[in-house]
């Protein structure tokens, strides 16, 4: 079971280094770890996945609460959020393979964002489930590097 946890936490030195300890002190996996500042500078949101069985992921819950740098806290599954997460590949190609990687980026709504004379970088900013399917689909072809971001996520508007 994955479940998403929007952590508002006070935005200053060693928070991370807490909360990530937390996680390795108690073995909880995190699947996936982005940080960022809020409109409020004194404030950054967490967003954290991680998966486990129904009990653990009641006691990450419970153990985040805990931490005094913790303002708030919400989860929820896949299904209840948009979660996003922003990918630069880097990819070698040739006379011969150049229109199937602009096929496949085209399908994908991934754009060229660099060029050299035989290298290209992609982007996309997509679910992460999407993303996976285009590193298989460039499997094929010559990846030189990849960067990833950790997922982001808000809950889905309800009016």
């Amino acid at each position: 079971m994955k479940k998403i946890y929007s952590v508002l936490v006070e935005n200053r030195s060693g928070v991370l280094a807490k909360i990530a300890g937390l996680f390795a002190r108690r073995c909880f996996n995190i699947d996936s770890l982005a940080v960022g500042e809020t409109d409020d500078p004194t404030t950054s949101c967490m967003t954290i996945v991680s998966s486990g069985d129904e009990r653990t992921i009641e006691q990450i819950e419970k153990q985040l609460n805990k931490k005094l740098d913790v303002f708030k806290i919400k989860t929820f599954d896949e299904t209840e959020a948009v979660p996003r997460e922003l990918m630069l590949v880097k990819v070698k190609y040739n006379r011969t393979n150049r229109p199937e990687i602009m096929e496949i980026a085209q399908a994908m709504k991934a754009d060229i964002v660099d060029m050299s004379k035989n290298q290209m970088m992609l982007q996309i900013c997509d679910r992460p489930d999407r993303i996976q399917t285009l590193i298989k689909l460039l499997a094929g072809v010559s990846i030189v590097e990849i960067a990833r971001t950790g997922t982001l996520a808000l809950p889905r508007c309800t009016d």
